[in-house]
């Protein structure tokens, strides 16, 4: 069996976290939230998904895991925080932010099952 390039290995991971982010994308949208942006990249750091459900803004961190107790412990310390300076800066680019409340959620993603959406996980 011939091993596989670098460059293929990590070809095949970045396809693997975009289907995951779609995935998690239409579970949020079946639950009634309206997907404001994908992939919201800043110098401090990024937000998988940001979702909209009236005056709260979900920012989601997309985990493809084999379980959700995996996904949760694979978003550290360190993701926690770029993630919460990601969204202020988004945040303050927003003309309604003094009517918007902000929770941090995850979406555990499985091989073969429906995405879990794990609300205020941080």
């Amino acid at each position: 069996m011939k091993a596989e390039r670098p460059d293929a290995r990590k070809l095949k991971a970045l396809r693997r976290g975009h289907l995951a982010e779609y995935r998690a994308a239409l579970c949020l949208m079946l639950k009634g939230y309206r997907i404001v942006t994908m992939r919201y990249r800043t110098t401090l750091g990024e937000i998988d998904i940001i979702a909209r459900r009236g005056d709260l803004i979900a920012c989601v961190e997309v985990k493809a895991r084999s379980s959700p107790d995996e996904a949760v412990f694979a978003v550290t310390d360190t993701a926690q925080r770029r993630i919460r300076a990601a969204s202020d800066i988004w945040l303050s680019r927003q003309g309604d932010f003094h009517r918007l409340s902000v929770r941090y959620d995850i979406v555990a993603v499985m091989p073969w099952r429906w995405p879990r959406h794990l609300p205020d996980a941080f």
